[in-house]
């Protein structure tokens, strides 16, 4: 027996159930109301027709009315809105719109896939401005294509940072067109979590987006020419794009009084049935189940929609399927990078209340001797039974593909450790012999398996602030490149000899540049008993969490010139090709090569690592060497570096866009480092004088104590046997008796300064000491030398602590006064 079966809404959902029904049954009769003109077009399309990006308008359109009603028997109606459903005479009455005529339509079943609404505050002034847009349909698009044709558009304001507000952004951009986003929350892309989210703030700098977090629109002025935030600030464009997001569009179902759940979506069962069994709903007008959290919600996203639409029709003609939830599986283009995710973030867990790990790595798109490899930033959360909760990853090769495995592995319940096992295609133009989805695996195993506790970029500051021991395993030359407050160095290579320096009494918090070394360094650790952390993701992570945004005025990178009379301009450039090295492989080859050059010659580097660029920055700035341009395309980093400084003005250096934490070639070394030598009592006091003048003054103060100066670091004797005890004999017990460097006279010298001293009311040299410890001043003491004189650290103050050479070096990396005393 035939069934007369009504759609209300085409496009994803809709047109999908239309055509599946007829596949399944010849004999039904189905009839589909749009109230538009198009039935079935790509709505994400539409921003990149708008960027010229998409050539042909007639691409967007995948079927039309006619097409349809002819290849698939259907009648399908355009320009028809469904003004009411009538559930109880089981009826919908429509308005003709060419011809004005109201009539009721019966029907046996009914689809509504009437989609959503974008949603529109009511900001003062928006119905006197004659330039702000939204962008959901076809008519929506060919108003704003036609307003930029037709007006001299030089500025753009998108409001709203998710998928629709970021890719008209793009699209605005690749018009010329200088574009500012305004986005209330404190991040865009809210399906990802922050630190993810940064890398998409910083490709936006460097694009020259001026984008503004944290702040909302409040006030359209001049007829949409001037537009007053909730800060109070104001900003001028020619023109504006609202996407703020979209809610269910459930005014019918809301009047035929069906049954309402989250954010007002249609509430549906597994067999995508309303509260009205002969009423169906679908795509992005119906509450879904997370199939994370198992709560309900609404994600609008195309794949859901499509899905549902051949589903409701295998229902209605008998299948028992259903729809058990979605997962939330999104990608998008923001400039060069992809950026792509599944399941859960960590803020959604943390409301649902769901414990879980998480894991950061940065592995290689494919392998990385082959031309092209990249780095992806890939993220995965899975509790702490290894159940995978989600995965986000961003990155200009290979992203979504890795998504895409791991939102098969979610939907069949595998663990997270599972994903080792997963057998997955390799060529070298592809990916590697380790899928950085089976590293994902590995490094769950890891965690899950009790080899490894680890610690994230959200918990660092607070351990800065608590003293934790924070243990740099790094190269030397990374140190350039930045590194975390408070940190002591030990190179990985040097680790198992320099145990001794590590403290027992306190755990120990581990990290590298990615966290594969970290992990290394903490194997080590713990099998030599000590209590460690591995950071992770790295310091690359915790510098990414970390990036500052910066209004750009406008300014590109490549439009600021630089003045360079005071460098010879060498004929020949160096060229590096750092493409498919893993980080820190980019900045050693910049190295290497540095080290060869001539003064002011320049050389010019291609990267695929697309963190390169802000490593750079901070390179150049710590190494005293010109970063004259620093931009990405084709998704690779595009820089010249002159060796030595240039001469940049003033206002030159103010515009320049910032790539790393802080900036680019802004001078900010501000500690004081001093290599404390001898072991008079005058140059002791002489030291700490200038020590605590300069950490009073702000700066950080390393004080290297090598050879006769560790004698100043004494608090009292220790036992000693055979060479440590002849030395012990000759050298001074505490630094309360060292001798002066002149007129010492065995010693009545000294007492005679420490009698003037008290006599003019300042201090000894112990509180000298004590009073420079408290004011932060970093007390070091040589091993080296404590080992060649015998001195144990038993002998010396609580708070020194202990290093070679390349602690020292790497502070006064940091630093702009050295002194040698």
């Amino acid at each position: 027996m035939s069934k007369k079966i009504v759609i209300i809404g085409g496009v994803a959902g809709g047109a999908t159930a239309a055509t599946r029904l007829r596949r399944l049954n010849e004999e039904d009769k189905i009839v589909l109301f749009e109230k538009g003109e198009y039935i079935s077009f790509a709505n994400c399309g539409l921003p990149y027709h708008v960027g010229g990006v998409i050539k042909e308008r007639e691409n967007l359109l995948l079927q039309t009315v006619d097409g349809m009603n002819q290849q698939y028997g259907l009648d399908v109606r355009n320009f028809s809105e469904v003004l009411e459903i009538n559930p109880q005479s089981k009826s919908v009455t429509v308005l003709n719109h060419q011809t004005g005529e109201r009539y009721v339509e019966s029907y046996d079943q009914l689809i509504i896939s009437t989609g959503a609404k974008a949603i529109v505050p009511p900001i003062v002034g928006i119905e006197e401005a004659d330039n702000v847009f939204r962008l959901r349909n076809i008519p929506d698009m060919d108003q704003i294509k036609a307003y930029i044709a037709e007006n001299q558009i030089a500025t753009a304001t998108v409001v709203g940072g998710g998928f629709i507000g970021l890719e008209m952004m793009e699209n605005l951009v690749e018009l010329g067109i200088q574009v500012q986003l305004i986005e209330m929350a404190p991040q865009v892309m809210p399906t990802i979590d922050i630190e993810m989210a940064q890398l998409i703030h910083s490709q936006m700098n460097i694009h020259g987006v001026n984008l503004i977090l944290n702040d909302g629109l409040k006030e359209f002025r001049q007829n949409g020419r001037e537009l007053l935030l909730t800060s109070g600030k104001t900003l001028q464009t020619d023109m504006t794009i609202l996407s703020i997001g979209v809610l269910p569009e459930n005014t019918l179902a809301k009047v035929a009084g069906l049954e309402l759940g989250y954010k007002g979506g249609i509430k549906v069962n597994q067999q995508l049935q309303t509260s009205q069994p002969d009423i169906y709903a679908i795509g992005d007008a119906i509450e879904v189940i997370d199939l994370v959290s198992g709560q309900p919600t609404h994600i609008p996203l195309a794949w859901p929609a499509n899905r549902q639409g051949r589903l409701v029709a295998d229902i209605i003609n008998g299948s028992d399927a259903g729809y058990f939830g979605t997962q939330g599986t999104a990608v998008a283009k923001v400039f060069e990078l992809t950026v792509a995710s599944t399941g859960n973030s960590e803020r959604l867990l943390k409301q649902a209340g769901i414990e879980y790990e998480t894991i950061h790595i940065h592995p290689n798109s494919h392998a990385g001797y082959y031309p092209g490899a990249s780095p992806i930033a890939l993220k995965l959360l899975f509790g702490i039974d290894g159940k995978i909760l989600g995965a986000q990853a961003i990155g200009t090769e290979g992203v979504e593909k890795r998504i895409d495995v791991i939102a098969t592995a979610m939907r069949f319940g595998a663990r997270a450790d599972q994903l080792a096992s997963i057998e997955l295609s390799y060529a070298p133009p592809y990916s590697s012999a380790k899928d950085p989805v089976n590293m994902l695996g590995y490094t769950a195993d890891n965690i899950l398996s009790g080899k490894v506790a680890t610690f994230q970029w959200s918990q660092v500051d607070e351990l800065i602030s608590n003293n934790a021991f924070l243990l740099d395993v790094r190269e030397e030359f990374e140190l350039a490149t930045g590194t975390i407050e408070s940190s002591h160095h030990i190179p990985l290579n040097q680790l198992r000899q320099r145990l001794g320096e590590l403290p027992k009494n306190q755990p120990i918090y581990v990290y590298c540049q990615v966290g594969h070394r970290g992990y290394n360094a903490a194997r080590i650790l713990s099998q030599a008993g000590f209590d460690v952390k591995n950071l992770d993701g790295g310091y690359k992570t915790y510098k990414t969490a970390h990036y500052r945004i910066k209004p750009l005025d406008y300014l590109s990178f490549n439009q600021t010139r630089h003045k360079s009379e005071d460098l010879k301009e060498p004929s020949e450039i160096i060229h590096l090709d750092a493409c498919g090295l893993q980080c820190p492989g980019p900045i050693l080859k910049v190295k290497e090569k540095i080290d060869k050059m001539s003064i002011g010659q320049k050389m010019e580097i291609e990267a695929s690592d697309f963190g390169f660029g802000a490593d750079l920055a901070a390179w150049c700035q710590n190494t005293g060497n010109t970063l004259l341009s620093n931009k990405i395309e084709n998704g690779k980093v595009l820089a010249t570096i002159v060796k030595g400084k240039s001469s940049i003005s003033e206002s030159e250096m103010k515009n320049l866009p910032s790539l790393g934490q802080e900036g680019v070639l802004k001078e900010t070394k501000d500690g004081a480092t001093m290599v404390v030598f001898s072991g008079d009592l005058d140059k002791a006091l002489a030291s700490m004088i200038i020590a605590s003048g300069a950490a009073a003054y702000g700066k950080k103060v390393t004080i290297f104590f090598t050879f006769w100066g560790l004698s100043i670091l004494k608090k009292q004797k220790v036992k000693k046997s055979g060479l440590a005890k002849l030395f012990d004999i000759m050298l001074p017990s505490k630094a309360n008796n060292l001798p002066l460097s002149q007129m010492n006279m065995g010693g009545m010298g000294a007492s005679m300064i420490k009698y003037i001293m008290k006599q003019k009311n300042v201090d000894s040299l112990p509180d000298m000491i004590e009073q420079a410890h408290q004011l932060g001043v970093k007390f070091v003491a040589c091993t080296m030398s404590m080992d060649l004189m015998g001195i144990e650290k038993e002998e010396l103050f609580d708070f020194v602590e202990y290093g070679g050479v390349a602690t020292f070096i790497g502070d006064s990396e940091q630093a702009n006064m050295q002194l040698f005393i």
